[in-house]
C-alpha cells in the first residue's frame, strides 16, 4: 500500500538522522577527550623550582643527579627539564628537516611553553644515544603550570661553545641562533609567562679534553674558547638584572691536569662528587 510505504521510508529516514546525529556526537567527545584534555583541562602545579639545562644536569637522573640532590636540600619540588647534548640557541642545521635535536633547544623549548604546544617536540624522533627520557621530559612539562613556578635555573652554553654557536649578533641582539640571543629571548618570555619568579643563570663548568690532552682554554670550536661564552652570560646577566651562579671561575680545581679526575668523570661531565659540589654551590646560593 502507498500509505504504508511512505511510512516505512519516513521511519528509514529518521532512523538515519538519529544515527547520524548519534556518530556526530561520538565524534565531538572523541575530539574533546584527544585535544580538549591536553590543552583546555587546568595545568598541574608538580614544582617550585624548574631546571633547564643540557647533560650536566640532565644525564644522570636519579637520587645524585644535581636537581634530585637540590630537590632534598632545599624540601622544595624541583622538575628536571635538563636534556643532553642541546644548546640554548638554535643551531644552523636546524633549518634541515632532518634534523631534530634542534626542536629541544632551550629556546625552542620555551617557545613550546607560550604557545602550549609541544607538537613539535612530541612528534621529533631523537635516536642518538641518552635521550630515551626526553619525551617524558616533554610530557611533564606540558602539565606544569609555569606560571606558578617561583624559582628557574637555567644552565646552558656548553654545547653553544663545541657547536660554534655565535655569542651574539650586533644587529640583531634577540637571534635565536645566537647564545645571548637565545637567553635573551627565554628570559622575556620566562618574564611574561611567570611574572615575579626568580630566573637565575648558572654558567658551564671549567671542561678538561682528555683524549686531545686539552681544555676549554685553548679549544676554539668556532666563537671562541669557553670562558668568552662565560664571561658574556655574566655580562647578560647584569644587563638583565638577573642572578647568576658562576661555576666556571675557582669553582673545580684546574691548576694541574690530573684535576680533572677530582669532580668530573670524563672531564666534561660531574662524577658523582662533582654533582655533589654542584648541588651544595647552588642550594647554598638560593638559600640566600
Amino acid at each position: 500500500m502507498p500509505g504504508e510505504k511512505q511510512n516505512k521510508s519516513g521511519e528509514k529516514n529518521l532512523s538515519s538522522f538519529i544515527c547520524g546525529c548519534c556518530a556526530a556526537l561520538l565524534s565531538i567527545i572523541l575530539f574533546w577527550f584527544i585535544f580538549g584534555s591536553v590543552h583546555g583541562s587546568p595545568k598541574r602545579q608538580e614544582a617550585e623550582i624548574l631546571v633547564f639545562g643540557d647533560s650536566v644536569l640532565g644525564e644522570v637522573r636519579d637520587g645524585t643527579g644535581v636537581p634530585a640532590q637540590l630537590e632534598a636540600l632545599l624540601g622544595e619540588k624541583v622538575y628536571n627539564a635538563a636534556l643532553g647534548g642541546t644548546c640554548a640557541a638554535r643551531g644552523v642545521q636546524d633549518r634541515q628537516l632532518d634534523y631534530t635535536r634542534g626542536a629541544f633547544s632551550l629556546v625552542s623549548l620555551i617557545k613550546a611553553v607560550e604557545a602550549d604546544d609541544f607538537g613539535v617536540q612530541q612528534s621529533a624522533a631523537v635516536r642518538e644515544i641518552n635521550t630515551e627520557y626526553f619525551a617524558e621530559v616533554i610530557d611533564g612539562l606540558e602539565t606544569i603550570n609555569l606560571s606558578g613556578i617561583d624559582t628557574f635555573v637555567i644552565q646552558q652554553g656548553i654545547n653553544d661553545y663545541q657547536q660554534g654557536i655565535p655569542i651574539e649578533n650586533p644587529e640583531d641582539p634577540y637571534d635565536e641562533y645566537t647564545y645571548l640571543g637565545a637567553l635573551r629571548t627565554v628570559v622575556e618570555s620566562l618574564r611574561k609567562t611567570a611574572p615575579g619568579a626568580r630566573i637565575i643563570f648558572v654558567t658551564p663548568l671549567f671542561t678538561w679534553y682528555v683524549a686531545e690532552r686539552t681544555t676549554c682554554e685553548t679549544e676554539d670550536f668556532g666563537g671562541g674558547p669557553l670562558e668568552d661564552y662565560v664571561n658574556a652570560e655574566i655580562a647578560l646577566a647584569r644587563e638583565l638584572d638577573l642572578e647568576v651562579i658562576d661555576l666556571y671561575h675557582d669553582f673545580f680545581p684546574h691548576e694541574e691536569w690530573e684535576d680533572w679526575r677530582l669532580y668530573s668523570k670524563d672531564g666534561m661531565h660531574p662524577n658523582e662528587a662533582g654533582r655533589e659540589k654542584m648541588a651544595l654551590e647552588i642550594a647554598e646560593y638560593l638559600k640566600e
